[in-house]
């Protein structure tokens, strides 16, 4: 813990004293220390589609390496209408409409600071992806935490359940919603579906009750769909924008990270009506002026590869969950079996440890496996204290090796 003197504390925003540089990439850090297997950050460890990354190369050659239009290259802004058409039915205004951003993370930082203010609430489900609780601080914005709670049944047995599903309680929720005072106005709720950390894909029951939440007291839908095309057993991915009513108050951030396996690249996007569009490439223009112009363009050329690339990423990843899984219930794991996304959480209670903190520093410097302790992702440490969670974005010989190195893990 780095110690602040009273005179640099004067300089400090109090903004950064509510929380903590990155744990998921501080794990990583660990993992290059100790040389670890790297199941804690969600980056896949294998190439990239060699179509994808020629098409960068060949715009760098054709010398697309100068500023791009600061809300985005009309070829990748039309790419992302024709496919949010095309999976979704949702029709999309190219010029009006859509802002890229570097990566989606600046896309939920430059949405929440162009629509929140100054006491204002950000309805928030946790466990959470690391960035939303500091991104609604940043913005001047108060998170306001609701739970999702893992699946009960087959715990004891020693692993999770493969139909079960994280829940949220629906009271918890409303009251989430109610929560307006003079003070205190309930501005967006954030949705991430498939779930990262949880795998949980939101249905559409669950998503039609946000969305009449959202209408009751004029909140905005600001949804993370970063992981859309990886789904399991069945799921279905819905777009909250496509339900009645939400059209004009909803705000969906994607990128080509994950589905594309290039997290390096940067590149993200925001689709909203026009003017909170607008608002939205204000914050954009002055946070990084433009995402990289070359990768701009071969963003597009992902973006129209044709439906069986998606069935096979969300097959590949199967396989990929269905290789660690195992491996992870024989060592002692209570595995909760993601239905989206490439993570699965772990209760870690049989081992013995004191806290998720502990166990994830015996791991990664003793077993050589780096995992992401569970309480980064509550608002109370404690919550997840018996939680790890997993990535499995990585070769079948990681997992294997993973799987090896398992075997030295000991229940207490």
């Amino acid at each position: 813990m780095t110690l602040v003197s009273p005179q640099h504390k004067h300089f400090l925003s109090d903004k950064v004293e509510h929380f903590t540089e990155s744990v998921i990439r501080e794990m990583t850090r660990q993992a290059m220390q100790h040389g670890a297997v790297n199941l804690a950050q969600g980056f896949p460890d294998f190439s990239a589609l060699a179509e994808i990354k020629r098409a960068a190369q060949e715009a760098i050659a054709a010398d697309v390496n100068q500023y791009a239009i600061t809300w985005g290259a009309k070829s990748l802004r039309v790419a992302i209408a024709r496919q949010m058409r095309e999976w979704q039915g949702i029709d999309v205004d190219p010029e009006k409409e859509i802002v890229v951003c570097c990566g989606s993370t600046e896309a939920m930082i430059a949405t929440l600071l162009a629509v929140c203010n100054k006491g204002d609430e950000v309805v928030v489900f946790e466990p959470f992806y690391e960035n939303y609780g500091p991104d609604a601080i940043l913005s001047g914005a108060k998170p306001r935490f609701v739970s999702l709670r893992p699946p009960q049944a087959s715990k004891s047995e020693g692993g999770g359940e493969p139909g079960g599903e994280w829940t949220f309680d629906e009271q918890e929720l409303r009251e989430a919603f109610q929560h307006q005072t003079a003070q205190h106005h309930t501005k967006a709720i954030i949705l991430n579906t498939p779930n990262n950390p949880t795998g949980k894909v939101f249905s559409r029951k669950e998503l039609e009750l946000i969305r009449d939440l959202c209408v009751e007291y004029n909140v905005l839908a600001i949804t993370d769909e970063i992981y859309e095309h990886i789904l399991y057993d069945g799921s279905e991915h819905i777009s909250m924008a496509r339900l009645d009513g939400m059209r004009e108050r909803t705000i969906t951030i994607n990128g080509l990270s994950k589905s594309y396996s290039v997290t390096g690249w940067r590149v993200g996007w925001a689709v909203a009506p026009p003017a909170i569009t607008n608002a939205i490439r204000k914050v954009h223009d002055f946070l990084t002026v433009g995402a990289p112009a070359p990768l701009q363009e071969a963003g597009a050329v992902a973006l129209s590869l044709p439906a069986s690339y998606y069935r096979e990423l969300a097959d590949r990843y199967r396989e990929r969950r269905d290789h660690l899984i195992p491996a992870l219930e024989k060592a002692g794991f209570v595995c909760y079996r993601p239905r989206g996304a490439y993570y699965v959480m772990t209760d870690i209670s049989a081992f013995g440890f004191a806290n998720d903190v502990e166990f994830a520093a015996y791991l990664v410097k003793e077993i050589g496996i780096a995992c992401v302790p569970g309480s980064s992702f509550y608002k109370h440490p404690k919550d997840g204290s018996q939680q790890v969670r997993f990535a499995f974005c990585k070769k079948p010989e990681t997992l294997d090796e993973a799987a090896r190195r398992l075997e030295k893990l000991v229940r207490k």
